[in-house]
């Protein structure tokens, strides 16, 4: 293994932690794309790159997500039976996703991802939160939501937090409470969504060393040292910049890099 290439993804980690400390956003938003362009560069797993990239990245929310469930615990703002009622759909649906994304092409994978950054960049550009309707929902309602999260963060290789933030105010949950029980979500849905990938990829004959399944462990190893470390830096930042409008400055970002990577899936 080329030491540049092991040193690089400490650094991401590094950029990683600190957007997520600061915007909120799940750190897969960055790593994908970044690892995409890493393996490239490398020329590692040519016809599943895109799988390698967001299994690796599920495999650094595993670990990182502790810390921040944690902090949300002692806070007392985890709304546990929430979690509970989510948790059975989170688990299928982690395990449906990376079913999904093994069937389906590495050109067609990063359409997916394109299409899905996009549309949570221009959310995030826009500003506005999801107008309340109702209350949650009873146990067949928390599952089937539990299932769209889980599904849909093993196709893109996020925790969760943006698609169970935005369900959770829909809902009627306040702010504060959606985000902390958000951030206890993301373990499970990480270990469920890592697990289907990394089962699924144990077949596949273009992989390096150092990856099992789709999940190659020195990225997992070097990204969470740095997103550990700088993750509360952010968190400073968030208290002390005018962060809301470099969120907005940052989707917009965003939205060129999910235009990009959809232009090269497509075209």
């Amino acid at each position: 293994m080329d030491w540049i290439m092991l040193a690089s993804f400490p650094v991401l980690g590094l950029f990683a932690g600190v957007l997520a400390g600061m915007f909120g956003i799940g750190g897969g938003l960055v790593i994908v794309p970044a690892l995409v362009l890493v393996f490239g560069y490398y020329d590692l797993a040519p016809d599943h790159r895109m799988h390698l990239a967001i299994g690796t990245s599920l495999g650094t929310i595993i670990f990182t997500s502790v810390s921040s469930l944690l902090a949300h615990h002692r806070k007392r703002a985890v709304m546990w039976p929430t979690v509970f009622r989510l948790v059975p759909g989170i688990l299928v649906g982690g395990l449906l996703g990376a079913a999904i994304a093994d069937s389906v092409t590495n050109r067609a994978l990063g359409g997916v991802f394109g299409l899905f950054v996009v549309t949570i960049s221009l959310y995030l550009v826009i500003g506005r939160r999801p107008e309340a309707h109702g209350q949650l929902p009873g146990w067949p309602g928390h599952v089937l939501a539990g299932l769209v999260v889980g599904t849909v963060s093993a196709l893109t290789g996020i925790g969760g937090g943006a698609v169970t933030n935005p369900f959770l105010l829909w809902r009627g949950v306040n702010i504060r409470n959606s985000v902390a029980t958000s951030a206890a979500c993301t373990l499970p849905v990480a270990l469920a969504s890592a697990t289907g990938f990394l089962f699924a990829g144990l077949g596949a004959g273009d992989l390096p060393a150092g990856a099992t399944g789709y999940i190659y462990w020195p990225a997992v190893a070097g990204i969470t040292l740095g997103s550990v470390l700088t993750a509360p830096l952010g968190a400073h930042f968030a208290h002390s910049m005018p962060v809301e409008q470099l969120r907005r400055g940052f989707a917009v970002l965003l939205v060129f890099v999910g235009a990009r990577m959809l232009w090269r899936s497509f075209f």
